[in-house]
């Protein structure tokens, strides 16, 4: 059974009755959390309950909509030089103030957080040093020109160094290590269950809706739907598209559709050694990883029908993806044709690459994290087997399977990332860039693709501060994965969710799921 992680009340805080009163929210989300930590893993569900508790200097809105939050204000000095000015006003909710020396160390410490598998260092990476010029001035330099710094700085979530210092991931989600700035402060944590979470009186900006908050973790579709329809929660996240027809015409329920950032893709494995899960069709590993072969990964790609898998499995709750960015996004590149489906085209590309009969492969899927993936993956591998690659698919735990894909264990890999900043260059640095921790690169290239132009483009990118070169840039390297396969693209999830009759629901940041996007209807 699993223990109840509960702070004890201050005087002033709520009492054991205090969820009953009216003005209280429950949301059934579907991400589970690995920590309440803000600096552990850069997961959705995470990031969702970070926002709840803590704040960053500079807030992102719906993808490059920069906003003041613990800085007033930031300005370029010079290429290498950022002025940062922190508001004087911010308390802790112990009453403490934010100091210039809680930034310092919360940008220290995210480059090395014990326990880490999604680490948010590609965020700082260009940061060389922060200095104190006085109580509410910081100066950072960086190693590069870097004109995304604000944008990276969105994701670097604010922790208390005094209580932070000789804490563990585990005191977050104890409420040891909780002490935050955020429009709400912790009441009780469940693992893998669920989030009680009160307002915080001391919030500097606006004061929040609800006064108290239920975020129920409910990882399957279905019971979401049930919890809506039985009035057991006020909101659920990521609606199952099977469920979508029924919700929009119950008449308690409204739906909020949305155009989303993230995209569904499969990473195949770059690595040289001998891999279990790719073997001759006799069973018998092969010698040299066919997936090395652009061929082979040009074969797997066209053999999709994608057009069929957003139809069928999906049912037009996705877009069809043929690259990371979806349309209109910035870096995006109009100029690249959709993935043909092409069958027959992709036996004689594998034939050309010396496997005429085919080989074995396995993919990995995380059974508890993206919605439709196992389902999906399915349809996946039975394309495969129709050009001789004969596909089986193993359905993970997300706790088993981020720890193995890390270590680039797996064949192929699935992963749907958020492109939370809305443009192209999120994605080259943690998925897509030759994997480098020191450097921050890489953190999510599961698959340890490698290309020395895509690399290449990510340092033009990085340091080009004209906007339409910047884009340009990221355009050109579009191309590169795509004509590398460096990447196989899917399809973009478009981010729904439903709420009871009376509720209006906008999303905030991407498809983060968090009270403050929810208001009564006036």
């Amino acid at each position: 059974m699993k223990k109840l992680l509960t702070i004890a009340l201050l005087s002033g805080l709520l009492g054991t009755g205090a969820l009953a009163q009216e003005n209280h929210l429950k949301i059934a989300f579907a991400d589970n959390l690995s920590s309440l930590d803000p600096q552990l893993n850069n997961f959705a569900g995470d990031r969702s309950a970070s926002i709840f508790f803590f704040d960053t200097l500079v807030e992102d809105k719906n993808g490059g909509q920069l906003y003041p939050a613990l800085a007033e204000s930031w300005r370029n000095i010079d290429p290498l030089t950022w002025e940062i000015k922190l508001r004087s006003d911010i308390l802790w909710n112990n009453g403490t103030p934010v100091t210039a020396e809680d930034v310092v160390y919360s940008i220290e410490r995210i480059r090395n957080v014990p326990g880490s598998v999604a680490p948010f260092t590609g965020y700082v990476r260009t940061i060389d040093t922060v200095t104190i010029l006085d109580p509410t001035t910081l100066e950072i330099k960086t190693n590069v020109p870097n004109p995304d710094l604000p944008l990276n700085l969105t994701s670097v979530y604010i922790v208390n160094k005094a209580v932070t210092e000789q804490a563990s991931s585990e005191d977050f989600n104890s409420g040891k290590a909780l002490v935050s700035t955020g429009a709400y402060k912790l009441v009780s944590y469940t693992p893998g269950e669920k989030v009680v979470a009160e307002k915080n009186p001391q919030y500097w900006g606006e004061a929040p809706v609800w006064d108290t908050v239920e975020y129920l973790y409910m990882p399957n579709a279905a019971s979401r739907t049930a919890a809506l329809l039985s009035g057991g929660v006020d909101v659920i996240d990521k609606v199952s598209v099977s469920d979508l027809a029924r919700l929009q015409k119950e008449s308690k329920v409204e739906v909020f559709p949305y155009d989303g950032l993230r995209v569904f893709l499969l990473q195949p494995s770059f690595n040289s050694a001998v891999n279990q899960y790719i073997t001759d069709n006799n069973g018998k590993p092969l010698p040299t990883n066919p997936l090395l072969d652009q061929r082979v990964r040009e074969a797997l790609s066209i053999a999709i029908n994608r057009e069929a898998i957003a139809d069928r499995i999906l049912q037009n709750g996705v877009t069809v993806a043929n690259q990371w960015m979806p349309k209109d996004s910035t870096g995006y590149n109009p100029d690249i044709a959709p993935i043909p489906f092409d069958a027959a085209r992709a036996k004689t590309l594998l034939a050309e690459a010396g496997y005429p009969d085919g080989f074995q492969i396995t993919i990995h899927v995380p059974t508890d994290r993206y919605p439709l993936a196992p389902e999906t993956v399915q349809a996946v591998a039975q394309f495969w087997t129709r050009i001789g690659v004969k596909t089986q698919v193993e359905v993970v735990p997300w706790a088993v399977y981020s720890s193995a894909a890390r270590q680039n264990e797996y064949a192929v890999s699935v992963i749907a990332w958020g492109n939370g900043t809305g443009e192209a260059s999120y994605a080259m640095v943690n998925i897509l860039a030759t994997v480098n921790p020191e450097a921050g690169l890489g953190a999510s290239n599961w698959g340890h693709y490698s290309s020395e132009k895509l690399d290449n483009s990510l340092k033009a990118v990085t340091t080009e501060f004209d906007s339409a070169k910047r884009e340009a840039l990221m355009q050109e390297a579009a191309v590169t994965v795509s004509e590398e396969v460096g990447i196989i693209p899917l399809f973009h999830y478009k981010n729904i969710w439903a709420a009871k009759k009376g509720l209006i629901v906008k999303p905030l940041r991407s498809d983060r799921t968090v009270p403050q996007m929810v208001t009564p209807q006036k």
